[in-house]
């Protein structure tokens, strides 16, 4: 295909396109792909992730390209550590998978600033993500970086790399209307610069249906099956960028997963209704937001019920279920890319999407739109039972390989093991901030200063200072902030705390104070939780505390013109007592000497945990604030934060093992509440501790060809087995795996059998069959098989 912007956007090694599908080295391509970002995991988990993304049935790995952790300070660059992006390339290729770069730069998820550096807000005359010169000038200097660092380690398709798409912006569809005129010029100039660095391989533009030329518009959301209008042009194929196996989650909310028959649903429908060759499932891997990279309120621990949770371990029966539909659906794929469709209708919500190859494959996809009821039907002389609100895949179209709505991977159940308690107060060191006041600061203002500006993204804290005279009374402090939490001292008392959420991001404080004759001194803490990361003209956006009120009985006194002194970030901060160098460069105290405070910093050391299993932190008895490990940050921790149901969003918060030394790990707890404690801390081992697997005769009817008859598999992780066999069933057991109890037809020796089987083992096979039971305990009846095992 040739560029209206006058070059050919691919070359005959690389990667082309048609309406239908992409074209990689001569050959349609329907590809199953999964976002794994580098820099939420560490180095040494990247080979198991993409391994596990591999043996899921995942073609390609996606990832962002996080600008503000690559170049901190204009021209200085850093592809170190986790931010090696070239090795991370390279370990997709050598397990022959390929690669999605979404260059953007900007790239929202829910990254601090939408993944822009902040240095970028001090540039004159700067309006992002516009047709503004000084804009483009800098996003093009990166673009080109990273184009040209992938060309260097020849990492595009058209070089023989794994590189076969790359995306240009992200999301500006959704901001574009606010720009006027610059917003379509600048799409366009977009557009036009990524296709000039002559990669080889097709750009898209996500959430963009006014891309022009050969970029390629595509689809983000939870059923773009439906929801979406499909590829600008009839010459452009229809890619799902981000099919969202959950939505993200703040501090304050409660989890909000989506369950494997809807995804799964959606990943067809979209293949059958928009001619699908291409499905991203963001996240596959959400991995952490390791120090201060998470956007606002955004919990550290990201996307952990993906089909790969946060320590890298599998997500069952989500990971297994789409394994079993990409297994399916690439049965499918020659009549699916090269044949013709027809459509026959099988009853008032009942359909049949048949696809035939010329070389005389056939493949059939039975929809049941149905929600509530199985239906029964006749297709091709064959009768089927289809389950609610789902499809049927026939890779044959006889043969039954996959239902979407039947779950037949194993369930896994995930449960935190205290490896050492850290509940004695002799294992603690504390060192309390003293609280600055109005004349130990050295910034001054004759106004409230704006946060960003000042702190130039280098703290979550400002300190917001002032002093003024008055006569003994009770009063009244009022504080309005655009910030997320703020924390008010009088006097260097704590007067009152407030925060906001990820809905109302701002926070008001309303306290009872009492004054003192003279110079009374108010020092308001002001704490950011992640920057915006999203939204048009976002160098304009504005947080801090913007009004201060101070009533008594005579009135009402503003302080907002008053004279203001600053402090950015805390002074522990700052000294950096996290670190072996900066902890000896304060006074720490035994934990017991004086009663809690708040801005306190915590101290203690640990073991590493025995074994390989993911280690994590249970912080369930503190606050909020920030912890280190060896000097590495974690991330920030908001444990107080309770959801609706009253139970706090994350209590358990990753340490990758690559931290931690065999022993003496230096462990610093920054907390900013009064009431948090750290003798209730653990260091915990995460691990798969249960298995369980259920089939009926229901699952997949007819079987002559893909299998003798439904089986159970069971599977414990690595270094475990089979222990004990917890509950097991053949007959009509009712309920699932979440709960389940003995139905009217039982046999009673299921559970001998099964222990016979499967006890001391890795993994076992028990199949859905009569004789593996010694008969049929209910003929006529159609069985069903759980079994539940403990791993160990």
């Amino acid at each position: 295909f040739i560029s209206s912007f006058g070059g050919v956007n691919s070359s005959g090694g690389g990667v082309t396109y048609d309406g239908r599908s992409l074209i990689i080295h001569g050959q349609r391509k329907l590809l199953f792909s999964g976002s794994i970002h580098y820099p939420r995991s560490t180095l040494d988990m990247w080979p198991s992730l993409i391994s596990l993304a591999k043996a899921g049935g995942i073609d390609v790995i996606q990832t962002y390209v996080f600008w503000n952790i690559h170049e901190p300070n204009p021209g200085m660059y850093n592809f170190g550590g986790n931010r090696d992006i070239v090795k991370f390339m390279r370990l997709i290729q050598a397990q022959g998978l390929y690669a999605c770069l979404r260059i953007g730069p900007f790239i929202e998820s829910e990254w601090s600033y939408g993944g822009l550096p902040f240095w970028l807000h001090d540039i004159p005359n700067i309006i992002f993500r516009s047709d503004n010169e000084p804009f483009k000038f800098y996003m093009q200097n990166f673009t080109t970086k990273i184009v040209n660092m992938m060309k260097s380690a020849n990492l595009f398709a058209s070089q023989g790399g794994p590189i076969i798409l790359s995306q240009i912006e992200n999301e500006y569809g959704l901001v574009e209307a606010a720009f006027h005129e610059k917003g379509q010029s600048y799409v366009t100039w977009a557009a036009a610069m990524a296709v000039g660095l002559q990669t080889g391989v097709p750009w898209v533009m996500c959430k963009q249906d006014d891309a022009p030329g050969p970029i390629i518009n595509t689809c983000n959301g939870l059923r773009c099956g439906i929801t979406w209008s499909g590829p600008n042009s009839p010459t452009k194929p229809a890619i799902w960028t981000e099919n969202w196996t959950l939505t993200y989650q703040a501090y304050g909310e409660e989890p909000k997963p989506r369950s494997p028959q809807d995804i799964a649903f959606h990943v067809v429908l979209f293949i059958i209704q928009m001619k699908g060759c291409y499905i991203d499932y963001y996240m596959y891997h959400g991995g952490t937001n390791f120090g201060r990279t998470a956007s606002s309120y955004i919990m550290t621990s990201y996307y952990n019920e993906a089909p790969l949770d946060e320590y890298g371990q599998t997500n069952q029966p989500l990971w297994g279920h789409l394994k079993e539909l990409h297994a399916a659906i690439k049965q499918c794929a020659e009549a699916l890319l090269s044949g013709t469709n027809t459509t026959i209708s099988l009853g008032l919500f009942q359909t049949a999407y048949v696809f035939n190859a010329s070389s005389g494959k056939c493949a059939a996809f039975l929809l049941n739109n149905d929600v509530r009821k199985s239906v029964t039907v006749l297709f091709q002389n064959i009768a089927y039972n289809l389950a609610p609100k789902s499809f049927t895949i026939l890779p044959d179209c006889k043969n039954v390989a996959f239902n979407t709505q039947k779950v037949s991977a194993q369930y896994s159940t995930r449960s935190a093991k205290p490896a050492q308690k850290l509940g004695s107060a002799q294992q603690w060191q504390k060192y309390t901030e003293a609280i600055p006041d109005f004349d130990n600061t050295s910034l001054r203002a004759n106004t409230l200063l704006e946060q960003m500006s000042t702190t130039k993204d280098s703290s979550d804290y400002l300190w917001y200072t002032f002093r003024f005279q008055h006569a003994p009374s009770s009063s009244q402090l009022s504080v309005q902030s655009l910030a997320h939490v703020v924390h008010a001292f009088v006097n260097k008392v704590l007067a009152g705390s407030a925060h906001g959420s990820h809905k109302d991001q701002g926070s008001k404080l309303r306290s009872s104070i009492t004054l003192k004759n003279g110079t009374n001194q108010v020092s308001l803490l002001s704490v950011m939780v992640g920057f915006p990361d999203s939204g048009a003209y976002l160098e304009h956006r504005a947080v801090g505390i913007r009004q201060v009120q101070i009533q008594d009985q005579s009135g009402s006194q503003d302080f907002g013109k008053n004279q203001w002194g600053y402090q950015i970030g805390l002074l522990g901060e700052n000294l950096q007592i996290y670190t072996n160098r900066g902890s000896n460069k304060v006074p720490w105290s035994p934990f017991q000497s004086s009663p809690p405070q708040p801005l306190t910093w915590y101290k203690t050391s640990f073991d590493a945990p025995a074994g390989t299993a993911p280690v994590a932190i249970n912080l369930g008895s503190m606050g909020k604030g920030e912890a280190w490990v060896n000097g590495q940050s974690i991330g920030r921790y908001w444990v107080s934060f309770l959801t609706p149901k009253g139970n706090p969003s994350q209590r358990w918060y990753h340490i990758p093992r690559s931290f931690l030394k065999p022993t003496k790990n230096v462990l610093v707890l920054l907390e900013e509440e009064k009431n948090a404690s750290p003798l209730g801390v653990s260091i915990d081992t995460i691990s798969i501790t249960k298995v369980c697997g259920q089939v009926s005769d229901s699952h997949m009817p007819p079987l002559e060809k893909y299998g003798k008859r439904p089986q159970v598999k069971l599977q414990c992780p690595s270094k475990r087995n089979i222990s004990s066999i917890l509950f097991a069933s053949f007959g009509t057991p009712s309920g699932n795996c979440q709960s389940y109890a003995l139905g009217s037809c039982h046999s009673s020796n299921t559970k001998a059998i099964v222990e016979k089987d499967c006890k001391g083992k890795k993994r076992c096979t028990i199949p859905l069959a009569n004789q593996k039971f010694g008969g049929d305990p209910c003929p006529s009846i159609p069985k069903a098989l759980i079994i539940d095992a403990k791993c160990t």
